[in-house]
């Protein structure tokens, strides 16, 4: 994202509605995994760490942002193993973590299919990957320009692109659905107006941030309680390492390695 971007959204992803409640979906969903004490936990993309204070819950946590100021803040939050690093190219040995969660960072990448390839390596046979993205890409804006992203998702386009890089997908469901139909229109607007618009961030006032954060309380029961959301501004996909898949492997390896001791 752009510099004044990443200011924006180090200084208010503390108390803005979006961050707030995009926080209780997540925290919903994982309360749903069945996680066992002390896991291994990463956020690819920690940006300010505010996400890894949600994380320190259920189990160690880990951070990476690709901004050394975001890493900066997150360390002064208190959070010791939070690296400067790409998504790409993840610092972590292969099969570190039980649970990944990536929040709005694979639509920045150039290459979806080698990220999501990448956050599979580090995740245990049997993990779990967590990764939101923003919806449809028919509302393309001057946020998605300001934030560099590559692209926005549906549901069939995510699933593709995690089957791909090897992942099962476990299930997806949107969020932020109620406010859909007004920011597509306000989108709109700025499209047919052709002019640069502020960050999104910027839009509501702080003083709304309660009453803009009360539909997406709502959202987080639901995904709580197991309901897909059809439609909304975001999605949030549940991705597994298989370790059936993984066992597979393995024993084609060995039998394969049998084959050519018995031939020689």
């Amino acid at each position: 994202m752009t510099p004044d971007e990443l200011q924006t959204m180090l200084s208010s992803d503390e108390r803005h509605w979006w961050y707030r409640g995009r926080r209780r979906v997540l925290r919903a969903q994982l309360d749903r995994l069945p996680l066992a004490p002390g896991a291994r936990l990463l956020d690819a993309g920690c940006g300010s760490g505010r996400t890894l204070d949600e994380l320190v819950r259920y189990g160690r946590v880990s951070g990476i942002d690709l901004s050394p100021q975001a890493v900066a803040a997150a360390q002064r939050r208190g959070h010791q193993d939070v690296r400067v690093g790409r998504v790409e190219q993840l610092p972590f040995a292969d099969g570190t973590f039980d649970v990944v969660t990536c929040l709005d960072v694979i639509e920045h990448t150039p290459d979806d299919r080698a990220s999501l390839a990448e956050l599979r390596r580090v995740v245990r046979p049997g993990g779990l990957l967590l990764a939101t993205v923003p919806a449809y890409q028919g509302l393309w804006s001057w946020h998605d320009e300001v934030n560099l992203h590559f692209r926005r998702y549906d549901s069939a386009s995510l699933r593709a692109a995690a089957r791909e890089a090897g992942w099962e997908v476990v299930g997806d469901t949107h969020f932020n659905s109620l406010l859909l139909a007004p920011a597509a229109a306000v989108r709109l607007a700025q499209r047919r107006r052709r002019r640069h618009a502020h960050s999104d961030l910027d839009l509501t006032p702080p003083r709304l941030n309660g009453l803009l954060e009360l539909p997406l309380r709502l959202e987080a029961r639901l995904v709580a309680a197991g309901t897909r959301l059809p439609a909304g501004l975001s999605l949030l996909a549940v991705l597994r390492r298989s370790a059936v898949h993984e066992a597979v492997v393995q024993e084609a390896v060995v039998d394969e390695d049998t084959l050519h001791e018995a031939a020689a």
